[in-house]
């Protein structure tokens, strides 16, 4: 199961009752100060910790990048086709649903915490299925992750429901871990659709008798009945784990 994110914490709690103990002379409140203002320090900590750990991971995900886009200049013709870029599949006009989770989810983006983040984006997929901005948001968040199925699955949904900025998939900073993948050409050209491996052959979960295979399946049930797994996603790791 994630962990559960801690809200934002505030000083202000610590400058309160540091007032009230000038003012009342009563030492409680300095103590509660003292406690209001160490709890503020130790979670500003932990947010510069969780955001130095996404900009080195961003670091060495975009050098990986350019040394994998620089191997790829070397070996391409100098006259090459450009590849022509997936028609946009029509689609009827939607509008997105008012959706909290969206909203608490980008903040924890911003934050660095990006347990919390996917958690809140999945919760509003719950809400709403369609929504393109979750799904990109949550390829994001793989991404950096560096889950690359789930980024993989998230990011076609966001095209299959209408979304058409193609360069940004191309040139989106988070996303480079997706684009050093060897599936990355591939999926580009199929129209930026992905099909996992284990489709190609499918298996028939009734004929399953393995106790460990139910076991985590039932697992995968469990978590999805909790939110901790979108329907996409659970359908994802479900059929990995039937493949194996």
């Amino acid at each position: 199961m994630a962990r559960r994110p801690k809200s934002k914490v505030s000083i202000a709690p610590a400058f309160i009752f540091f007032a009230l103990g000038i003012f009342s002379q009563v030492g409680i409140f300095f103590v509660f100060s003292m406690f209001f203002f160490i709890r503020y320090i130790m979670a500003s900590q932990g947010q510069k910790k969780r955001r130095n750990q996404v900009d080195r991971r961003r670091q060495e995900q975009h050098q990986r990048y350019d040394n994998r886009d620089d191997r790829r200049r070397a070996d391409e013709p100098r006259q090459r086709q450009r590849q022509r870029e997936p028609e946009p599949v029509p689609q009827p006009k939607y509008r997105a649903k008012s959706n909290p989770f969206k909203k608490t989810g980008i903040q924890k983006y911003k934050d660095y915490d990006m347990e919390g983040a996917i958690d809140d984006f999945k919760k509003g997929l719950d809400i709403d299925p369609r929504d393109i901005a979750l799904h990109f948001n949550l390829a994001a968040a793989y991404s950096l992750t560096e889950d690359k199925e789930k980024g993989y699955f998230h990011l076609s949904e966001a095209v299959k429901h209408g979304f058409k900025d193609f360069e940004k998939i191309d040139t989106h900073d988070d996303l480079a871990y997706l684009r050093i993948q060897e599936e990355f050409d591939d999926f580009k050209a199929k129209g930026y659709k992905y099909t996992s491996a284990a489709k190609n052959a499918p298996v028939n979960e009734a004929e399953v008798t393995d106790d460990v295979l139910l076991s985590q399946l039932n697992k995968l049930a469990e978590m999805r009945k909790k939110g901790l797994l979108s329907q996409g996603e659970f359908i994802l790791e479900k059929e990995k784990l039937l493949r194996q």
